[in-house]
């Protein structure tokens, strides 16, 4: 019947849409699938008036006896969708969990195809604050995007939405209004840097501090054992511990408060990875035990591992140092149980997924944001080599303000002249560790600049991946798929 209707819509309308026939879906006597002409995608809605007045839209023929509705893909006829098709994000249920950031809102159809393949839990929907602000986009319209690409894929598995890395809990109350599934706190601001503070001060905060004397009493001297490696907490390592971390757990424990208060089942992430000394031993021991005495049920905890681990490229280090840090964390994780570890900055680490899987049991999280905004600069660049010839040299006046607030060390004296690459040879520039950065890290100016009230990238960005839909979606499936090839247990 659904493709009887389908057929009749094609001859009725001669081929001037596309219709996604992955996103054919049938309620009772009513049919829903996406469409695309030339310039953007509709909702379709073949169904009686009771049913179409659901919709926002207009009324562009009738099949048999049910109204034809052409209907925008705003915000409005998203919530409907949900409700007739309970699209709804929820928590994590499997061991490894994968984040799939989408800066665009374009990404989730190729997202979607390749979660069949891996036995994964997909975050489809996952911007951090940071991300929102660049962009100027919000938590709304971010599920929005997801939702529509999963309903033009036909994904009618369970997925997540994750607000991630904030720091605010007026941003958390915001993600829990939208209904996401996923709360990635980040208390990054309150870890003190105590080799950058003077002694006498770190002195006087300890002793001072409420918790002093019960914390002592808790850890002072304790000895933590697992199956292969023991750890001592002497005072001296308490004192660092306790001061660097103590306010970062009681900002954690506001945020999970505020969130509990809100919502019945969610994922909650800690996140300490931004930081600037890595996560010891016994500091990871320490802060597990804090957020657990304090009533905090957290489902994954990134910490900050030694190494690099700068955006766009993969991981700079020692992998023999890594690994053995690595394990020690892990013994920590399988013992105290009841929580993962999170790999942020996840995006193109190709020499650690098979090291993490392996010491983890496959029991992980890891978050990608930018290497699927760089697909698709790399469909640009495949498409239309003069558009990103502009990107990029507008990217390099930009490199040094935007990375003010990101960890990247590129040298981009090193990136070749752009006017001096062939048209059919642009596209290789995005293989460059240099040119990746500088396009993962300019992403906001790029999207946002605007000359005379009109935007001076976006528009052309966005037309050009609509008009090269089949490209771009391929670029995404092989890069991501990479990553999960060399992340299955």
């Amino acid at each position: 019947m659904a493709e009887n209707i389908v057929e009749k819509f094609e001859k009725l309308f001669k081929g001037k849409y596309k219709i996604y026939y992955s996103s054919i879906r049938k309620l009772e006597k009513s049919f829903f699938f996406m469409i695309r002409d030339q310039r953007q995608k509709y909702l379709i809605s073949i169904a009686k008036k009771g049913i179409c007045e659901k919709f926002e839209g207009k009324k562009i023929g009738r099949i048999n006896d049910l109204d034809i509705l052409m209907c925008p893909t705003n915000d409005y006829n998203c919530k409907v969708i949900r409700t007739l098709f309970n699209i709804n994000p929820s928590v994590c249920k499997k061991n490894t969990s994968f984040g799939f950031g989408d800066r665009l809102g374009l990404a989730t159809p190729a997202h979607t195809t390749l979660i069949n393949k891996y036995d994964v839990f997909p975050v489809l929907a996952q911007q951090s604050v940071r991300e929102l602000s660049r962009t100027h986009r919000n938590f709304k319209d971010v599920l929005d995007s997801a939702i529509w690409g999963i309903f033009e894929s036909g994904y009618e598995g369970e997925f997540g939405a994750d607000a991630d890395h904030v720091k605010d809990i007026n941003d958390l109350m915001q993600a829990a209004y939208e209904g996401y599934s996923m709360y990635t706190v980040d208390p990054s601001d309150h870890v003190k840097n105590i080799d950058k503070i003077n002694q006498g001060e770190l002195v006087e905060f300890y002793k001072s501090h409420p918790l002093r004397k019960e914390i002592e009493m808790i850890y002072s001297g304790k000895v933590f054992s697992f199956e292969k490696s023991k750890f001592t907490m002497e005072d001296k390592e308490l004192f660092r511990i306790f001061v660097t971390y103590v306010d970062a757990i009681e900002h954690v424990v506001k945020c999970y408060e505020a969130i509990k208060n809100t919502k019945k089942n969610f994922d909650f992430e800690v996140s300490i990875d931004e930081t600037s000394i890595p996560t010891s031993p016994l500091a990871h021991i320490f802060i597990v035990h804090e957020l657990r005495r304090r009533g905090v049920d957290f489902q994954t905890l990134a910490l900050r591992f030694v190494g690099q681990w700068q955006k766009a490229i993969d991981y700079i280090g020692d992998l023999s140092v890594l690994e053995s840090e690595l394990s020690m964390h892990c013994e920590i994780v399988k013992s105290l149980s009841g929580y993962r570890l999170s790999l942020h900055s996840g995006s193109d680490k190709f020499s650690v997924y098979r090291i993490f899987t392996h010491y983890c049991d496959g029991k992980l999280h890891v978050k990608t944001a930018g290497t699927s905004y760089l697909e698709a600069i790399r469909t640009v660049a495949e498409a239309s080599p003069s558009l990103y010839r502009n990107i990029h040299k507008y990217a390099l006046t930009c490199f040094e303000k935007d990375n003010t607030s990101y960890h990247v060390t590129a040298d981009i004296n090193k990136i070749p002249d752009v006017d001096n690459v062939e048209d059919s040879k642009v596209v290789n520039l995005l293989d460059i560790p240099e040119v990746r950065q500088l396009i993962h890290i300019t992403y906001g100016s790029v999207l946002t600049e605007k000359i005379n009230g009109k935007y001076l990238f976006r528009d052309e960005i966005y037309r050009i991946l609509h008009e090269n839909e089949f490209l771009h979606y391929k670029h995404i499936r092989d890069h991501l798929g990479k990553h999960l090839e060399l992340l299955k247990n």
